[in-house]
């Protein structure tokens, strides 16, 4: 058994509250957390309880942090997990808080995805998209179903779109055409969209 020796705020953060145990520093806890179990000064508790309660209120604070995360932008679960884990949660915590966001419908990476897609849509192509998507954790499938929901025609209208403003003020020599192929290639957008987007100059196959 352990004797609650002193309970003091925390410096940096006044929500948080150090609890002393025996007269040595023991853990950090919310003030909701120490308030909900009427933990006090003289208190005798074991260390079974203790870390039940501590596990507790680190599930709050990881929850409350990944939802300020959140309120700035929209994030994939791979995000929070890699922020909550950056800030020293362990696994088990972090799990608690992508399950209750997800339970709040705060996170999604299905919606992510769409809304990804409708955002950069017109700058970039399919397999550009396709390769950062992944990157930030969503599922083939998720991806798969965000870019076939777009309109019939859609890459090729952006390869257009992202050409004409490529070769404004340029002349359309066959170096400058060239160079433009390979720009829309990069920002990802397959060889058909491009070479369509292209074909109201005059362009050898070959070339």
């Amino acid at each position: 058994m352990n004797e609650i020796t002193a309970i003091t705020p925390q410096v940096k953060d006044k929500r948080r509250c150090n609890i002393y145990v025996d007269g040595r520093f023991c853990c950090g806890l919310t003030l909701e957390t120490t308030v909900k179990h009427r933990l006090k000064v003289g208190q005798i508790v074991t260390e079974e309880r203790l870390a039940e309660i501590q596990l507790e209120s680190e599930k709050n604070a990881a929850l409350d942090k990944a939802l300020t995360h959140l309120s700035a932008t929209r994030k994939t679960e791979k995000q929070i997990r890699e922020y909550l884990t950056g800030k020293g949660y362990l696994s088990a915590v972090v799990d608690y808080a992508v399950e209750k966001l997800y339970s709040y419908n705060f996170l999604n990476d299905g919606d992510y995805a769409d809304a990804y897609v409708e955002s950069v849509g017109k700058k970039k192509g399919g397999r550009l998209i396709r390769m950062e998507l992944r990157g930030k954790g969503i599922s083939d499938a998720e991806i798969d179903e965000a870019l076939f929901a777009r309109e019939e025609g859609a890459e090729e209208a952006a390869a257009k779109e992202l050409l004409a403003k490529y070769m404004r003020n340029k002349e359309a020599d066959k170096t400058t055409l060239q160079k433009a192929y390979r720009y829309l290639l990069g920002k990802g957008f397959e060889h058909d969209a491009v070479k369509a987007a292209l074909s109201g100059f005059e362009m050898d196959e070959e070339d």
